[in-house]
């Protein structure tokens, strides 16, 4: 049943929790710092690892939408909730209307629209008319 929880909730609750912790400046924070061939200087702020560990979550997201088994319904009734979450808190909470929030609220739609198309097309191949 573990399947069953959705994996956008990791970005929701860390975007939270440093939000409430540390603030929003937290976000700029820079991580690392790489030198370049090129001469310039590559870094990495902590809003830019939210972001990627977000994309990595909707990676495996869409890898186990391909599953047809009974907890990839609930999979995606509790992605949906997530997203309202995400939703929600954009738009009541002073802090989540930054543009950091609002792409991991654009990840999370899409990581239910694409759970929802790609479970559906996976189902109708494993529907046999028995001809």
């Amino acid at each position: 049943m573990l399947i069953a929880v959705p994996l956008m909730i990791v970005p929701f609750i860390f975007y939270n929790a440093v939000m409430l912790g540390s603030g929003l400046s937290a976000f700029s924070g820079v991580i690392m710092t790489v030198p370049m061939l090129s001469g310039a200087v590559w870094t990495m702020t902590l809003g830019d690892l939210v972001i990627l560990s977000a994309l990595v979550c909707l990676f495996f997201e869409m890898l186990k939408s391909t599953l047809s088994n009974r907890g990839s319904l609930m999979n995606h009734m509790l992605s949906m909730l997530v997203f309202v979450g995400f939703l929600v808190e954009f738009l009541l909470v002073r802090d989540a209307a930054t543009q950091l929030f609002f792409s991991l609220m654009v990840i999370a739609f899409i990581d239910v629209v694409a759970g929802f198309t790609i479970s559906n097309r996976a189902a109708g191949r494993d529907v046999s008319i028995g001809l």
